[in-house]
């Protein structure tokens, strides 16, 4: 559940008695001794956050931000995972650059029942005292859906566009367009609508430290504040390969490759640069890559460390793009090489595929770079029938994985099984975690 928020000394002492006065009656007095029994209460030492002991078999579900709207669907769900046998959720408390808790850098989303509403410290109070473990799930880099722009004037899209990521196809036309002017997000948007089979929304730019900061703050402010398990990245990478041309990020490139050139070809470029913003982009491609990558990286690297400093039981895991060669070459999300750096606790492969025998080979490549036990199968309920899931949560096993998770609870809770008066994660559970 969440931390208890202290309040300051003036906050508990009424507005006419801020002052010390000479005499105190005897209501003062009372009122005085309450006070500082308050005061005293809140500044002993609060007892550590401690994760749940890590389950044998870990029975994951990813749950999608839309369950976590209402007081009642957050209990029904956590309900239905523990009836059916699941002993881990992992929760999406940041879906497009918004908070489903009591966040102190990014708003809440208009879609909550109510403004007051905690939804993670709700999924913890339930879901804890059913001993399942809770996981905050955050996306990454996704901030806006294409369709439906946040309505929230603080929210990053508006407040903050000039940190949005630019495709290459728009990047001179943005390169000098001040990011407030309205057709400069409108552009990015209409680029994501129709490039949806590969560009899910708007992304922030993954080489602006401000962005980098961001992403930090967003990450310790969940840690420190509440009881939760483990972290979970998720669009933790480049849409794809024609980002990120942004301005903030074609400059920083520049910096960052200009002292590997000698004096001459520096210069050389310099000049080039005047008519041409993306030279150095076009003309080193490898580096361009190989700066980008490390971008994502060097994310992955800092807040590990950070929650590390901070809680050192807490889990942190990433789902990742089950073909790491794409992955690798086409998100800059070179999850192989974080699991290798021990940045990385748990790699999440989505391997969504209907085909048993592509998701053993998915997971047998992600068990090969970290082990066994730094790996939970992702399997894509949405694209399997009940067999198909079954198949390949059997596979999972047989790989020694630490565990699978599903996606989603949302589908699974919602779709019907033929000829049965019960759901398609009931029936999972009967078949999947049902006892000798």
């Amino acid at each position: 559940m969440k931390r208890p928020n202290l309040a300051r000394p003036n906050d508990l002492v009424p507005a006419d008695r801020k002052g010390l006065g000479l005499a105190i009656s005897g209501r003062s007095l009372t009122t005085f001794l309450v006070i500082s029994t308050l005061l005293i209460a809140a500044c002993a030492p609060r007892a550590p956050l401690r994760p749940l002991t890590p389950p044998a078999e870990v029975r994951a579900l990813w749950v999608v931000r839309h369950t976590l709207n209402h007081p009642d669907s957050v209990r029904v769900m956590v309900r239905r995972a523990e009836a059916a046998g699941f002993n881990t959720l992992i929760v999406q408390v940041r879906g497009r650059g918004d908070a489903f808790y009591d966040g102190r850098w990014e708003p809440k989303p208009a879609s909550l029942h109510d403004g007051k509403f905690d939804p993670l410290a709700l999924v913890i109070r339930e879901a804890h005292r059913r001993g399942i473990s809770v996981h905050a799930w955050l996306n990454t880099h996704l901030v806006a859906n294409a369709d439906t722009l946040p309505s929230q004037s603080t929210h990053v899209v508006h407040a903050r566009p000039e940190i949005l990521a630019v495709p290459r196809p728009l990047a001179r036309e943005l390169y000098n367009m001040e990011p407030r002017d309205p057709r400069f997000v409108e552009a990015l948007a209409e680029y994501a609508r129709q490039n949806r089979d590969h560009v899910e929304g708007l992304y922030t730019i993954p080489a602006a430290p401000e962005v980098k900061e961001h992403l930090y703050s967003i990450w310790m402010d969940v840690l420190e504040n509440y009881d939760v398990d483990g972290m979970h990245f998720d669009y933790v990478r480049f849409p794809a390969p024609e980002y990120d041309y942004s301005r903030p990020a074609l400059e920083r490139f520049r910096r960052w490759l200009t002292p590997q050139l000698t004096d001459s070809l520096a210069g050389h470029f310099a000049q080039l640069e005047a008519d041409d913003p993306l030279v150095y982009a076009d003309s080193f491609p490898e580096a361009w890559d190989r700066f980008r990558r490390e971008q994502i990286t060097d994310v992955v690297e800092r807040i590990y460390h950070g929650v590390k400093r901070r809680r050192p039981d807490v889990t942190v895991s990433a789902a990742v793009f089950a073909n790491a060669e794409d992955a690798f070459a086409n998100r800059y999300q070179d999850w192989r090489n974080w699991l290798r750096l021990g940045i990385l606790d748990v790699a999440c492969p989505m391997a969504y595929t209907p085909e048993t025998e592509v998701f053993r080979a998915q997971i047998t490549g992600a068990v090969a770079a970290g082990g066994a036990a730094r790996v939970w199968a992702g399997i894509g309920a949405f694209r399997n029938t009940i067999e198909g899931t079954l198949e390949k949560i059997e596979v999972a096993r047989e790989l020694g994985t630490r565990g699978f998770i599903l996606f989603s609870y949302d589908f699974a809770a919602r779709s019907r099984v033929e000829d049965a008066d019960s759901s398609y994660l009931a029936r999972i559970g009967e078949r999947a975690f049902r006892r000798p």
